[in-house]
């Protein structure tokens, strides 16, 4: 039987059927896929094959296949560096809610999720949410923002998922799409996902005013169907964002504005940091590429942790 899945627990998978049955499923021993050291072999989103089994009159599932993912976005586990972790597969779009102070989403996290939903070509549109919370100084910070990415070609919406503002634009994109929703704890995701859907009623929590930091409030990853076509993906609030297994030779290659100038660089293999004749450098120079951006890039390429260097940049 085929069917896909909706929640992950870690041991057991809520998979629903072509039909709309839906069954609780578990993998029948060890359960790897080639190529991916992960965690979490299965993740929502997949698609798998599975047989009933009847135990006590209590039907439940049990998982022997799993379809190849046409994406997924992965990030490195938070204990275990050399794990991964798959947050979701097979995914027409994803939405990173982005707030500006409460808590504050750093431009290194941005990008590190940009380049993973790059390398496996996912669209990212990025939300910047509160904005009915902000004060002139942090409305322009948000238009400073926005201004960055929409050049090199996101999709950028301000929104706040509690006055209801441009929650329509975000629906009318989900149309016929499966969507996920990302982004720190406490941006607001949950509150979000019940505005866009208030029968699904998403626990929400307050944001920790110590630390400004978001409590979690979803645990697992779980998709839902929606009252209008669609379907949304709602995952836990990430803290950080480690890339995997990517050359550095390739890294360039998903930021779309480095990938635009590195045939104009003189050495084909240009890492774009010490390099004479380096476009990139030259357009950095220039302000044609966001100095923020070049900084990830170098964090990525380092292979350092996305608060390297930001303190000590922040002050020249």
């Amino acid at each position: 039987m085929r069917g896909h899945v909706y929640k992950s627990t870690g041991s057991w998978y809520t998979v629903k059927t072509d039909l709309g049955h839906t069954y609780e499923c578990r993998i029948k021993g060890k359960f790897r896929l080639k190529g991916i050291k992960s965690t979490n072999p299965i993740a929502v989103g997949d698609f798998v094959d599975f047989e009933v089994e009847t135990d006590n009159d209590q039907e439940s599932g049990v998982i022997h296949n799993i379809h190849d993912r046409k994406n997924y976005i992965v990030r490195k586990s938070v204990n275990l560096s050399k794990q991964t972790h798959i947050i979701a597969a097979n995914l027409d779009q994803v939405f990173l809610i982005i707030t500006i102070n409460n808590p504050p989403t750093l431009t290194s996290f941005i990008d590190r999720f940009l380049v993973t939903a790059e390398a496996y070509s996912i669209k990212t549109v990025l939300l910047f949410n509160k904005i009915d919370t902000y004060d002139e100084e942090t409305l322009n910070e948000v238009k400073f923002l926005a201004h960055i990415y929409r050049k090199i070609g996101y999709e950028c919406i301000g929104i706040s998922a509690k006055t209801g503002k441009n929650i329509d634009k975000v629906k009318a994109l989900m149309l016929d799409k499966v969507s996920m929703f990302s982004g720190h704890s406490g941006v607001g995701k949950s509150t979000l996902v019940n505005a866009i859907e208030p029968n699904l009623n998403i626990k929400t929590k307050e944001i920790s005013t110590q630390h400004m930091q978001g409590q979690h409030t979803t645990t697992f990853a779980e998709m839902f169907d929606l009252s209008f076509p669609a379907q949304i993906i709602d995952t836990p609030g990430i803290k950080g964002f480690g890339v995997v297994d990517m050359e550095k030779e390739e890294i360039g290659d998903y930021f779309p504005e480095i990938f635009k100038l590195k045939q104009d660089c003189k050495f084909n293999n240009c890492l774009h940091i010490q390099e004479p004749n380096c476009a990139v450098k030259e357009a950095l120079d220039n302000d044609e590429i966001a100095f923020s951006r070049y900084r990830s890039y170098l964090q990525i390429v380092e292979g350092e942790d996305e608060h390297y260097r930001t303190d000590i940049w922040d002050k020249e």
